[in-house]
């Protein structure tokens, strides 16, 4: 496997040093206290460190220059598909994530339109439509913790808009499969051990974990022989069946194995990472600026820097991880061939001397609409930008705009303190799960709501580089 061969390759005394306590407690801070474990890490040792996580030692890069140099380095030496190949009992071998050189440079081509131009704007009135949905079932006039909802938001729009299942009955079991899948609403810590996936019996979370995969792979099979044989397959909108659409250079179409793996591929990038956001966002709205959230519900350009603030602050992904082909130079430390490298997003946006007031929740800093490229970096960067970046963003401004224009939200006690960061497997979530209280808004301003999305869009949030595909 590449995460043993990294072991041996990249031996910990080549490495630049790292945080001033031992490897065991620094994979327990990991688990349990990520940001303190980064920021203690360039505290201590500056731009350049090495962390001792579960899959072995990873550097850590947090300056904006040598970010771009390894973002815009030789692909060839600096692999972003190894770099991700842990993610395999998922997305699958032939996902986009996994892919590098000439294979990773066609697939994007193939799958990157969908989620550009004027497409975007058609999934639109159905991610609000599936928002008001959700609202219905929502508790009022209590104190509940926001996060599983808005997971259930996310996950409704895969399967409707990505994955194109109409059929009611169809859908719901997808959405009851995929928790199975990613269990705990995150990805189980254990499946990124390859010396942990071992089969010990039906309750054994391996077992368990490809049992569900099957059952979903299965489903997703069937909608994609469902979508091939659709005669109006040219008139749907939906990701699929636009994929299924897609030629490269030579004519040729994606194979089923390819479709399902990059569909799997829209549902793990897409799924937890957007809800843990939106999360976020009505996190820091209720405790940190009240104020800021009565103005997002008149102002498309204040929510945009809602949305763009909140990314900035609490990145999903705390890190993009490239793997070193041969050796490589990254801030004067000469790192051996087969090291992780990890351009670090997360301290990235917490310089001093890129923010003023980096750990204050402050949308005001967007207004202008600017962000450089590699000052903001909640996607990744380099040609490795995630195709699904825009798609991402408009659907955190839509449930957003959604929920704003249909409930008062506030926190559950004046109090109370903000919530802390805790991990969700691959991403970081409000350790709470967002708890709030909410109260349906008036007859006008609900209605106002039904028609949200059909309202003029505000203008497109801050360009800027892209999470690891």
């Amino acid at each position: 496997m590449i995460a043993e061969r990294m072991l041996v390759d990249a031996s910990p005394t080549t490495l630049p040093p790292g945080p001033s306590v031992g490897p065991a407690r620094q994979v327990a801070a990991w688990i349990f206290r990520p940001e303190a474990l980064m920021e203690r890490g360039r505290r201590e040792r500056g731009d350049v460190f090495t962390l001792h996580l579960p899959l072995g030692p990873i550097v850590v890069v947090a300056d904006p220059a040598l970010v771009k140099d390894v973002f815009t380095g030789d692909p060839d030496v600096l692999r972003a598909g190894e770099g991700n190949r842990p993610l395999e009992p998922v997305v699958g071998p032939d996902s986009l994530l996994l892919l590098d050189g000439p294979r990773h440079l066609r697939r994007r081509r193939l799958v990157l339109p969908p989620f550009h131009g004027e497409r975007l704007k058609t999934y639109e009135n159905d991610m609000a439509a599936l928002t008001l949905e959700s609202l219905a079932t929502w508790p009022r006039d209590r104190p509940f913790a926001l996060e599983p909802h808005l997971r259930a938001i996310t996950l409704a729009i895969i399967v409707r808009v990505v994955f194109g299942i109409e059929d009611d009955e169809r859908a719901a079991r997808m959405q009851a499969l995929i928790p199975e899948l990613v269990p705990d609403g995150g990805w189980s810590s254990l499946l990124l051990l390859p010396a942990l996936r071992r089969d010990l019996g039906p309750r054994s979370p391996w077992r368990r974990f490809l049992a569900a995969r099957a059952a979903v792979d299965a489903l997703l099979h069937e909608e994609i022989a469902k979508h091939r044989a659709d005669p109006n397959l040219a008139a749907r909108t939906d990701i699929l069946s636009l994929l299924l659409q897609a030629r490269d250079e030579d004519g040729a179409p994606l194979t089923d194995e390819e479709l399902r793996d990059e569909l799997m591929t829209l549902l793990l990038a897409g799924h937890e990472t957007t809800a843990s956001a939106l999360a976020w966002a009505f996190t820091l709205l209720v405790h940190a600026r009240p104020d800021a959230l009565e103005r997002a519900r008149d102002d498309d350009a204040y929510l945009d820097a809602v949305a763009t603030e909140t990314l900035r602050l609490e990145p999903p992904l705390p890190m993009a991880v490239r793997r070193g082909a041969e050796p490589v130079a990254v801030g004067g430390h000469d790192l051996p061939a087969g090291t992780r490298i990890a351009p670090c997003i997360y301290l990235i946006h917490r310089r001093e001397d890129l923010y003023d007031a980096p750990r204050a929740f402050r949308p005001e800093r967007f207004l202008d609409g600017k962000a450089e490229t590699y000052a903001w970096l909640p996607f990744g960067g380099g040609i490795r930008r995630c195709v699904g970046a825009a798609f991402a963003q408009l659907e955190l401004r839509t449930v957003l705009r959604t929920v704003l224009d249909a409930l008062d939200v506030r926190a559950p006690d004046a109090g109370g303190r903000p919530e802390r960061t805790r991990r969700r497997a691959i991403v970081l979530a409000p350790d709470r799960g967002a708890r709030v209280v909410v109260r349906t808004r008036s007859r006008s301003a609900t209605a106002t709501a039904t028609t949200a999305a059909t309202r003029p869009g505000a203008a497109p949030p801050p360009r800027a580089a892209s999470a690891g595909s």
